[in-house]
């Protein structure tokens, strides 16, 4: 018989974001050298409409951009999707200043080996990303960060994206995946005639931003009518490593139903995102007290990979490797 996880594609978080600063050249490399079918970008819009890869439209958390006195007058407060944020925002610089920052770990408390190359490179495009990918033969699943927001500003991510990818094979080759927590976003993005893979991100509880307080809750939009319902709009849906789990009456964890009913409405499945340090992982799995030390990450991984799930989002891609082949 074929192993389920055989055919679970892995997919790097941002690159080898488990071993070095995310979203970096490094990170990108070492992840198709750590045996990843597949990298995950994050994309935002600079002022002047370039997609930047970082990880959100806040700048300070994974770059030294607070340590940059020429910059000290761009921090600002605003709100995004519902929430205020204060920090540096990416559509206040122009490309040619976020090329000077240099990347940061963002969890410099779990991930202190990675920390320690903390300024070592400097922040992508989504065009060097995709030369990295091609050069190590990577495919990109891509996720565009905050839709509504962006649309709102004037920098739609859609028109963006469609400007970067034309006239590449990234447009129609099959290699290039869509995935955003705004379903609005994705079909943009095919509308503009981008022949992509289209994945919802579902988060645990509230509701997606384009669909305002009134609409469906990503719980509605589990159920099975939900399902059936997305099914004939996107390909795929991607949820947090949880809602695969469920626990009996006396309390053990086990696979919950999630993926017999998204595969029965039709749709793929994918899990975000697998890591190996205690904070990470479910409480059974917890080895000792410290969230930074790693746990029991090879039975939850396993309980993961025999689900036969599309893909898994993972930082560290050899450990995947270790367990699912």
């Amino acid at each position: 018989m074929t192993d389920p996880a055989s055919q679970t594609r892995l997919i790097a978080h941002r690159g080898a974001s488990g071993w070095a600063p995310e979203h970096t050249e490094a990170a990108v490399r070492l992840a198709a050298t750590l045996g990843a079918d597949a990298v995950e970008p994050d994309l935002v819009a600079s002022r002047d409409g370039v997609l930047v890869v970082r990880h959100d439209v806040e700048l300070g958390e994974t770059t030294d951009i607070a340590d940059r006195p020429e910059y000290a007058d761009r921090r600002a407060t605003r709100t995004v999707d519902g929430h205020e944020v204060t920090g540096w925002f990416a559509e206040d610089l122009d490309w040619a200043e976020i090329a000077t920052l240099r990347a940061r770990e963002r969890l410099p408390r779990l991930r202190p080996l990675s920390a320690a190359r903390d300024g070592e490179q400097g922040v992508l495009r989504l065009e060097d990303l995709l030369r990295i990918a091609d050069e190590v033969g990577l495919d990109v699943v891509a996720e565009l960060k905050h839709g509504d927001h962006h649309e709102r500003i004037g920098l739609p991510l859609d028109a963006l994206l469609a400007d970067a990818v034309a006239g590449t094979h990234w447009a129609s080759s099959g290699r290039l995946v869509l995935e955003s927590f705004e379903e609005r976003t994705l079909h943009a993005c095919r509308e503009r005639g981008i022949d992509a893979r289209l994945v919802y991100l579902m988060a645990d509880g509230g509701t997606a931003v384009d669909l305002g307080a009134d609409g469906p809750s990503f719980a509605e939009q589990r159920t099975d009518a939900g399902l059936a319902a997305l099914a004939g709009r996107v390909d795929a849906i991607s949820v947090e490593k949880a809602a695969l789990f469920a626990r009996d009456e006396e309390g053990r964890i086990g696979p919950s139903v999630l993926a017999a009913r998204t595969a029965e409405a039709g749709l793929g499945l994918i899990t975000w995102t697998l890591r190996p340090e205690n904070a990470f992982l479910e409480p059974e799995h917890r080895l000792g007290e410290h969230p930074a030390a790693w746990g029991d990450w090879t039975t939850e991984w396993r309980m993961v990979a025999a689900l036969g799930l599309e893909a898994v989002f993972v930082d560290h891609p050899d450990l995947w490797r270790r367990v699912a082949g």
